[in-house]
């Protein structure tokens, strides 16, 4: 059955509540379709985890840099952004569950009257997209196989890297940008580990890491002098973000097939990374031209 197509209130976006097949709540996908037929093949897609935060500033990166490929070198496209039936920018229960690799843990509730947090839903999010949003995306505009784009930001990244590194097929392209790769004890790493040994890429895979400039050592100037300074200074040594990126970029390079892109924005905070970050993730998704 069809799903129900709402306006999204953005230009050329509609938006969609779909179950997964093993039940429990609905995510809401928001689509951004071009106007016009589509290319022969298919339009290329960026399916961004965090829709409802993203949502609007991908519709109109693509919007503003689509109609003048030859200074932007980016090409219309359809964007598919998976979030949750919520007026928030976030739904932070379940983006802890669906955006973090297996095990997981328990942690307490973000509030006192709420339920206890849970972690480790990575895979089962995965399978959602894999075999349900892209293949309902698909039934409302044509969709190319080939050229599929995964980007996430923060447990985004995180979970666009535990997708590449898991071996999906829906995807030749990964954007990951201030990826949270030492959460819970570098459990990302292990599954990295285990894709170096036996890469099994199916042609050329994409992926572009990135992180801010005060994603590490130091934080931005305007969070000197504050209350929270030392609690942040800490969390940032602690979490090691730009740092990490950079090392796993390097380890990735040397993977056949695999081409690796890595950034450090200047001036940038883990927050302040978004915008550029989603920018960044159309150019990569949508070339006019390819390098």
């Amino acid at each position: 059955m069809s799903p129900v197509l709402h306006p999204a209130g953005l230009t050329d976006t509609v938006f969609f509540d779909l179950v997964g097949e093993d039940g429990g709540e609905p995510w809401r996908i928001f689509l951004h379709r071009p106007p016009g037929p589509a290319p022969e093949g298919g339009w290329p897609l960026l399916a961004i985890t965090d829709g409802n935060a993203m949502i609007a500033t991908a519709v109109d990166a693509v919007r503003v840099q689509g109609a003048y490929p030859g200074g932007t070198n980016v090409a219309p496209g359809v964007v598919m952004a998976i979030g949750y039936p919520t007026e928030g920018a976030y739904d932070p229960w379940r983006r802890s569950f669906d955006l973090s690799p297996p095990p997981g843990r328990a942690y307490p509730p973000f509030a006192a009257d709420g339920p206890e947090v849970r972690t480790g839903g990575a895979d089962r999010f995965l399978r959602f997209i894999e075999r349900e949003a892209l293949a309902a995306a698909d039934a409302i505009t044509p969709i190319n196989p080939a050229r599929r784009t995964l980007f996430g930001h923060s447990f985004g990244g995180l979970f666009a890297l535990h997708a590449l590194f898991s071996g999906t097929r829906a995807f030749t392209r990964f954007v990951a940008a201030s990826p949270t790769i030492g959460w819970e004890d570098g459990v990302l790493t292990q599954t990295e580990r285990r894709f170096l040994e036996a890469p099994a890429l199916g042609g050329e895979v994409v992926v572009h890491l990135s992180a801010g400039e005060y994603e590490g050592d130091a934080l931005a100037p305007f969070q000197y002098g504050r209350e929270d300074t030392a609690e942040r200074l800490e969390r940032a040594r602690t979490v090691r973000t730009a740092a990490l990126t950079s090392a796993m970029a390097e380890r990735l390079a040397r993977v056949p097939n695999l081409r690796v892109l890595h950034e450090t924005y200047p001036g940038e905070t883990h927050m302040t990374m978004l915008p550029i970050a989603v920018s960044r993730a159309v150019r990569v998704a949508f070339p006019a031209r390819e390098d």
